[in-house]
């Protein structure tokens, strides 16, 4: 009888185990039941909204401070409202379909449409804010915070930005504290080279970190790093707009840039203000121009700070700001918030 109870109380513990334990590397699992699935309305979101970006099936998915919302062309679905309460600032759907969302302190949180996993520092993750999220051509998923987390599916490596200078952590013991800023953009040229925009811009070769400067100065409060489609890189931030074609820089403005976009057309898109908080603009250098001393720039909106800037596969432009989620059609802009929902707004 004592052999069929320990037998017994084995079994129910194999189970117990096999339900709720994780693989460090794994994160922490969060199951998904009919009873806390996402809230969808008509309205999208009405706090800061800070990244957007289209699936591969046409959905829209909204980085917000209310959390992740799920745009399907009719409805919105508040995806992590039942998971969370943390703040979203970054998102990515990697090769495989596969979504992972940064937050505001509260580390990553990855979600194959079923199952939430949970990442912090205690799997791994330099810091739990995650500024910004990037996969690489091998399918490394990095994470942009305080320094910078590469997650091969299996482990992390951390690397760390200490003032003017980035390097690797190879004793596997630095943690940072609950940080967003600092590392920013992180961005792979096709020349299989890394670019990292922070209070700095630095490359990495896969072996060691060089500062990337202009005139032997350091570029400051880096936010935005893009490769357009001629493999030109584009910085913004602090300085303004530079474009750099691989051996001279481009400076566009002297406008704090927040964001950059190229869209299908080669126009580029951007997001300034006079400084990191007045004066803020969306506004498009029209591609054809680019390479004249005075290129076309037309102003789309210029209500407040605006964030992750999208083009849709219809060739809408998707914008986010302090109000939530808006969509320029090439004529009007339509809001998405309870507040304004489906009501057109004049441009300026």
């Amino acid at each position: 009888m004592i052999k069929y109870i320990n037998k017994y109380a084995l079994f129910l513990a194999l189970i117990f185990c096999t339900a709720c334990a994780y693989n460090q590397s794994e994160g922490k699992r969060i199951i998904i039941t009919p009873q806390n699935k996402g809230v969808t309305t008509p309205y999208g979101p009405n706090g800061i909204t800070r990244n957007i970006i289209q699936d591969h099936k046409g959905n829209i998915w909204i980085a917000t401070f209310d959390g992740v919302f799920k745009y399907d062309g009719k409805y919105f679905t508040n995806i992590t409202s039942k998971v969370t309460s943390a703040r979203f600032f970054s998102i990515l759907e990697d090769r495989k379909g596969n979504f992972w969302f940064g937050s505001v302190g509260s580390g990553v949180y990855y979600y194959d449409g079923k199952l939430f996993r949970h990442f912090t520092t205690e799997e791994g993750l330099l810091s739990n804010g995650a500024g910004s999220i990037y996969e690489d051509k091998k399918g490394n998923i990095w994470f942009g915070s305080g320094g910078a987390s590469r997650y091969d599916g299996k482990s992390f490596r951390n690397y760390i930005l200490n003032g003017n200078a980035m390097y690797e952590d190879t004793n596997g013991k630095a943690i940072q504290k609950k940080q967003l800023y600092g590392v920013g953009p992180i961005m792979e040229d096709k020349n299989g080279v890394f670019w990292f925009g922070a209070d700095g811009v630095f490359r990495y070769d896969g072996k060691s970190f060089t500062a990337f400067t202009h005139n032997g100065k350091p570029f400051k409060n880096t936010r935005s790093i893009i490769k357009d489609k001629k493999g030109n890189i584009w910085l913004g931030g602090a300085e303004g707009l530079w474009r750099y074609d691989g051996s001279a820089l481009t400076h566009f403005t002297q406008r704090f840039v927040g964001y950059i976009m190229e869209d299908k057309k080669g126009n580029i898109w951007i997001s300034s203000g006079r400084n990191s908080y007045q004066g803020w603009a969306l506004s498009r250098y029209d591609g054809k121009s680019l390479s004249d001393k005075t290129p076309i720039v037309t102003t789309i909106s210029n209500k407040q700070m605006t964030f992750g800037i999208l083009e849709d596969n219809k060739g809408d432009i998707w914008f986010g700001d302090f109000n939530g989620v808006h969509r320029y059609d090439g004529k009007t802009i339509t809001s998405f918030n309870s507040k304004k929902a489906k009501n057109n707004v004049k441009l300026l």
